[in-house]
This record gives structure tokens, C-alpha cells and sequence, in this order.
């Protein structure tokens, strides 16, 4: 048999994880956490400045997107050019290497 365990209460000691404080700038919490958050940042100047912080550096990355240079559609024309088989990181191409194959699938989706 599971047993509830009841909500967990902030000490007066302990301060909010990275996470927690990230997930509250981006409104990522559950209501719940969300108000125990946000009483705790009440009363935590140490958390407060924190949660200010990363608002600070959200702002600073979304108003960056707008100042990003442009690629010249020329560049952009050549990098489409350039052949896929001289992109395989595998030092054997014409060797079956599932793993390496996978392994550049995964990397390139970063």
C-alpha cells in the first residue's frame, strides 16, 4: 500500500533550486508549486534576487533573437550544396556502423 505523504513545506533555512526558480520565470509550475514558490519568494530576498535575475537574463536572450545577423542567402545556397556523405563523422563510410549512424542522427538534432 502507497502512503501520501503530505506536501512538503519550504524550512525557513532552504532556498529554491535553480529549477525551481527557472520553471517559475517560464510559468512552468503546477499552481500548488506555484504559490509555494511565490510565498517563499516573499520572504526569501535571497530567492527574490535570483527569480529577478533569470527574468533579467530571459529578457536579455529574447530581445537578442531580434539583433541576430542575417546568413546571406549565398552561404546559406552553399551550405545546402555540400554533399551529406562528407558530413559522416564515421572514419569508414562504407562500413555498416549502426552506432556511428545513430550516434550522428542524434547530433544532428541538436
Amino acid at each position: 500500500m502507497t502512503m501520501v505523504q503530505p506536501p512538503r513545506r519550504f524550512g525557513s533555512t532552504e532556498h529554491l533550486a535553480s529549477e525551481a526558480v527557472a520553471a517559475f520565470v517560464d510559468g512552468e509550475l503546477r499552481m500548488a508549486a506555484y504559490m509555494r514558490a511565490a510565498q517563499h519568494l516573499s520572504m526569501c530576498p535571497e530567492c527574490a534576487a535570483e527569480v529577478e535575475a533569470q527574468q533579467q537574463a530571459r529578457h536579455a536572450l529574447r530581445s537578442a533573437a531580434d539583433h541576430v545577423p542575417r546568413m546571406p542567402s549565398s552561404l546559406l545556397g552553399m551550405l545546402n550544396s555540400i554533399p551529406s556523405h562528407l558530413c559522416d563523422p564515421s572514419p569508414h563510410p562504407h562500413e555498416d556502423d549502426r552506432l556511428g549512424a545513430r550516434r550522428w542522427s542524434i547530433l544532428r538534432r541538436r
